[in-house]
């Protein structure tokens, strides 16, 4: 725990004294160190796109080793003047450690104390947790909480008392890890934003090699080539829009509500660029159905929808190596720590089954019941686009149907907006929505429950607004 005395001595100093003093703050588990940064003279790292400046403030850098062989990075960045009372806490991506800048300047910007944290590792890859397998619980949950709890008595010592209003914004990984925070640790955070959390992590490793397994044949030949899925996408766009959509729309606007097949394009004869043979007709298939048990045709994972086929390649085989499945190193060292294991050797019966109870309790964030982030007065919203080629859109819908299921009216502190033609997290023809953060803080902090959120396409024009799926109707 932090020693109260010394919190008290460091709040009760002028501002940049205050952020010097830090340093002898005394907290449970973990040291950091303080500097003062003067406005605009902050400088990302050269890895980081480009990056509005920021205000004054004092950064504050941290380790955390709350086990033997855990150690998680943490920053937390605190407004010299005009702080708003809000601490915000960013996500972060794939198996990065990278921290989340881009977040952590805009929410230093909007006057909020921004926190980031490298989930216990550096590096990219699931490779990091070999030899170390403290580093998949960090990953898995333990690095988020444990640096938001160091974060807010950091803030306590600084500005002498805790924040107003906690809040953690992310997508993806960063989605996955909002899910977990409302799941097992509802109160580190008064709000969460959820943008295509991939909490589902086991099932979603699964469905990449699925997607994999689905496109090869035996002796490893491609059966797919990645040359054919804007002609793919297209077709699917074509079947699956609707009477009163815009007949140009590059996009489907529900594609959880459609079942493209294939069958369509098949050549009927040679192969063609702008059509599939009878082979990988039945590839596709195999891939839009999504993984099952082979043995007791139970679901392992959704597939992917109709119209984000143009975005598959970058997660069916590993960009570095395709003759590899993605994220090898998942089921190499984090599921079997076999370093001979291939693709080659998965059952997805017997293995599947190991591997999931091995990893869910872990890093899994499967767990519908939010009764106690709902009781504390917690906010979830959640959102994903329609045009995912990552994260499968069924998952979101799987998961609210869940919250749905284990609490009465849910739309009370849940609520999930479907964003069509939308791509992972940004990007795609669809118009992405906007002001989450804000509508977020609405719902906290005036009870104001989002309706809808205005949206725009990437060159700046306004969509359509997003109305959240009334899943308790």
């Amino acid at each position: 725990m932090i020693n109260l005395v010394s919190a008290m001595l460091v709040a009760t100093a002028p501002a940049q004294d205050r952020c010097e003093a830090l340093a002898s703050v005394d907290l449970d588990h973990a040291e950091i160190t303080t500097e003062v940064v003067a406005a605009g003279a902050w400088t990302p790292p050269e890895t980081t796109r480009s990056l509005p400046e920021t205000p004054a403030f004092c950064r504050v850098a941290g380790k955390a080793r709350p086990v033997g062989g855990s150690e998680i990075g943490f920053e937390v960045w605190l407004p010299l003047s005009d702080w708003t009372g809000r601490l915000r806490m960013s996500g972060n991506g794939g198996y990065s450690s990278a921290l989340p800048y881009f977040g952590m300047v805009e929410a230093l910007r909007d006057g909020a104390v921004a926190v980031g944290t490298d989930t216990g590792h550096t590096g990219d890859d699931p490779d990091f947790a070999v030899g170390r397998p403290e580093a998949i619980v960090d990953w898995g949950h333990r690095a988020v909480h444990v640096s938001v709890v160091q974060a807010k008595a950091v803030v306590a010592a600084f500005y002498g008392g805790a924040p107003d209003w906690s809040y953690f914004n992310g997508c993806s990984t960063g989605g996955h890890q909002a899910l977990m925070e409302a799941q097992r640790y509802p109160d580190d955070f008064d709000g969460v934003l959820a943008g295509a959390p991939g909490n589902y992590r086991t099932r979603l490793n699964a469905a990449f090699l699925w997607q994999f397994v689905q496109n090869h044949d035996a002796d490893g030949r491609q059966i797919l080539p990645a040359s054919k899925l804007a002609m793919i996408s297209q077709a699917s766009i074509a079947a699956c829009r609707r009477p009163d959509d815009d007949p140009d729309q590059p996009w489907v606007t529900a594609s959880q509500d459609c079942a493209f097949d294939p069958a369509v394009l098949d050549c009927a004869g040679d192969d063609r660029p702008d059509c599939l043979t009878t082979e990988q007709v039945a590839a596709l298939r195999r891939m839009y159905a999504g993984a099952t048990n082979p043995r007791t045709g139970e679901r392992i994972a959704f597939g992917w929808p109709p119209g984000s086929e143009a975005g598959w390649a970058a997660y069916w085989a590993d960009p570095r190596d395709p003759t590899r499945p993605a994220r090898e190193g998942f089921w190499r060292v984090w599921a079997f720590d076999d370093a001979d294991w291939t693709w080659r050797d998965f059952d997805f019966d017997a293995d599947w089954r190991r591997a999931h109870a091995r990893l869910a309790t872990m890093i899994d964030a499967e767990n519908p019941d939010l009764s106690a982030f709902r009781a504390k007065g917690g906010k979830l919203i959640q959102w994903h686009g329609g045009a995912d080629p990552v994260v499968p859109l069924r998952d979101s819908i799987a998961y609210a149907e869940g919250v749905r299921q284990a609490t009465s009216d849910s739309a009370a502190f849940h609520r999930l907006f479907i964003a069509p033609g939308v791509s992972h997290c940004g990007g795609g023809p669809g118009a992405a929505p906007q002001g989450l953060q804000a509508a977020l803080e609405a719902w906290v902090e005036a009870g104001q429950a989002p309706e809808r959120l205005e949206t725009r396409f990437a060159d700046g024009r306004p969509g359509r607004p997003l109305y959240f799926e009334r899943l308790d109707d």
